[in-house]
């Protein structure tokens, strides 16, 4: 069951009238430019505005998440702009800052346009979804409803840092990909820079390994936000100020959510449709938020396959008609259209190992109860050979801990998993099988007993641990794995913590070597039938590299010295790590 589409007797062949480079300027005088496309003859039609920094000549982000031809087709404008410094827009690129007035500028434009009927609406993913959410801070009376995609609510937790954790290759890879566009185009040239990013474009290992973090040649003349970033490691007035979060209460427009459960900003996405239920501005903002969450990556048309996994055709952007869904979305709030898509359950959820969609009231769902697997072992849960267990019984008297080493040099690879990639990816992203990570004797693996019968986990994956470090700061990472009767073990969602951010990412805390701390760990949400017969399994480490940097030991991104750690994991009576799991149970 999903929303309803917009109906099939609705749509007709139209005549396009299209403008290029139409200019628009902004507060301060910067000129930004849009391609503006609309019915042909007189007339006045609601606006479909999407901002992106990528280039709006670019068809991967002009018309796969949203078809601008069908949208012409049902009476709507369609404009679709580029930020502020990109590509022909004039002004300096800086990622989010300019976002919310140049957006509210923006839609001041395209509301006052004899060819607008002065209605709104906003659509895309990823950075156009941070346009969408920032311009909506700003609350222009013009603006009627949003579609983010696979975007966040923080550009600091769950986008450049997680966990307190920098995420290197998307965050490092991306600030690379607008250097060299900007080298190669109207920025002033500089040729080593050039050869150095170019040289990253072919061995992304490279730039991955290269330390320290603050440090990267190439970047430092033409990204230099990307230094903002790494000498604004906790969650400070930098990134509050661009954090639509902290203006929920500013936002007075439904919004359609739309998230993927191997994507890397899907925290963010989950915590945009709450956190607007909660502190909407208005009872339309917070009682019209809706979601939508299939297996998928960060992409912009939702797709089946996510790496090794596939769910089927039902999880595909054509079977769920993801266009007509959208265009419906706005037939109802900017033409004002009586489709019952506001009257429809607001949360639509994939659930991967039934391979079914499942309307929700609501995120997470409310009847979840959380079930508690200890972690246990005889002290030799190293590799999946070893003995480590997860059992519903904690343990009642002491128990051997387990040890392994963490060597910054030779870090846990990251396989799999809801990332993003950078430059050139050097990892695969989805569903992977773990079983050569669980091979290393630096990953720590507890596996259940077979399950007696189907389990629905579907919510926020925790895991509280207990553990001890040779080193004054280290991270934690934990994944969650379906074990096949096969073997075949895929990853279902993961986490890391990094020991000093383990009760503020505000105000991290330093930690004393050789004692123990109790750590809780956001392993991540999920939606995750695990089938009888299946096992379920947690893997427990301190790296996941590179979609993570590396904890060297030294302060934050300042030092190429890698200190090993002697990692202790307790579970014993005193100290006894759980991982909780959300179990739906449903006949």
């Amino acid at each position: 069951m999903l929303p309803k589409p917009v109906k099939d007797e609705y749509r007709r062949s139209t005549s396009v009238s299209s403008q290029t480079n139409v200019e628009m300027p902004m507060r301060d005088g910067v000129i930004l430019r849009a391609d503006v496309y609309r019915p042909a003859g007189a007339g006045r039609h609601p606006v479909l505005l999407q901002r992106i920094p990528y280039g709006k000549h670019t068809p991967r982000y002009r018309s796969l998440y949203l078809d601008p031809m069908r949208a012409l087709d049902r009476g709507y404008a369609v404009v679709i702009q580029e930020v502020r410094g990109r590509h022909v827009s004039d002004g300096d690129w800086y990622p989010y800052v300019h976002e919310a007035e140049d957006g509210y500028d923006t839609i001041d434009w395209v509301a006052s346009q004899p060819w607008s009927d002065g209605n709104v609406g906003t659509f895309g993913i990823s950075y156009h979804g941070a346009t969408q959410w920032l311009a909506a801070t700003e609350a222009h009376p013009a603006l009627k409803a949003i579609i983010p995609g696979v975007t966040s609510d923080s550009y600091y937790d769950s986008w450049t840092y997680l966990g307190g954790v920098f995420q290197l290759f998307w965050t490092g890879g991306w600030a690379a990909a607008f250097a060299l566009d900007d080298l190669g185009g109207r920025a002033a040239r500089d040729s080593d820079a050039m050869a150095l990013l170019r040289e990253w474009r072919r061995d992304s290992h490279s730039m991955a390994n290269h330390l320290p973090l603050d440090d990267m040649p190439g970047l430092r003349q033409v990204a230099d936000y990307y230094y903002d970033w790494l000498a604004h490691p906790t969650y400070d007035d930098y990134w509050k100020a661009i954090a639509p979060r902290e203006k929920f209460d500013k936002i007075t427009v439904p919004a359609l959510n739309q998230g993927g459960w191997f994507d890397g900003f899907i925290r963010g996405t989950l915590r945009c449709y709450q956190g607007m239920r909660e502190r909407g501005a208005t009872e339309l903002s917070r009682t019209q938020q809706h979601l939508v969450v299939g297996p998928w990556l960060h992409q912009p048309l939702p797709d089946p396959f996510a790496g090794q996994g596939y769910f089927g055709g039902a999880a595909s952007g054509a079977a769920i008609d993801w266009h007509g869904m959208q265009i419906a979305w706005f037939d109802r709030w900017l033409r004002d259209e009586d489709n019952g898509v506001d009257t429809d359950p607001n949360t639509y959820i994939f659930i991967m190992g039934a391979n079914e969609w499942r309307a929700e009231e609501s995120w997470p769902p409310p009847d979840a109860e959380p079930m508690t697997l200890f972690l246990r072992s005889g002290g030799r849960a190293n590799t999946l050979n070893g003995d480590g267990a997860l059992s519903l019984d904690a343990p009642s008297e002491s128990e051997s801990p387990d040890r392994f080493t963490y060597d910054p040099s030779n870090p846990v690879p990251t396989h799999g998993g809801a990332h993003l990639g950078g430059i050139v990816s050097v990892f695969e992203v989805g569903v992977q099988d773990q079983r050569a990570i669980e091979a290393r004797e630096d990953v720590l693996v507890y596996t259940s007993e077979p399950l007696e019968r189907d389990t629905e986990v579907t919510g926020h994956v925790e895991l509280e641990l207990w553990a001890v470090t040779s080193v004054t700061d280290t991270d934690w990472t934990a994944k969650l794995v379906d074990v096949h009767p096969d073997g075949q073990a895929r990853n279902v969602c993961d986490g890391i913590l990094r020991a000093s951010f383990r009760d503020s990412l505000e105000s991290p805390s330093p930690i004393q070597s050789g004692e123990a701390y109790n750590y809780n760990v956001d392993v991540g949400p999920t939606a995750m039938l695990f089938r009888k017969d299946h096992r379920i399994r947690l893997e427990v480490s301190s790296s996941n590299f590179p979609a993570y940097a590396r904890n060297t030991g030294s302060p934050h991104h300042q030092s190429s010295d890698l200190t090993p750690a002697t990692q202790t994991v307790l579970h014993d009576a005193n100290h006894p790590s759980r991982l909780t799991l959300p179990v739906v149970r449903r006949n």
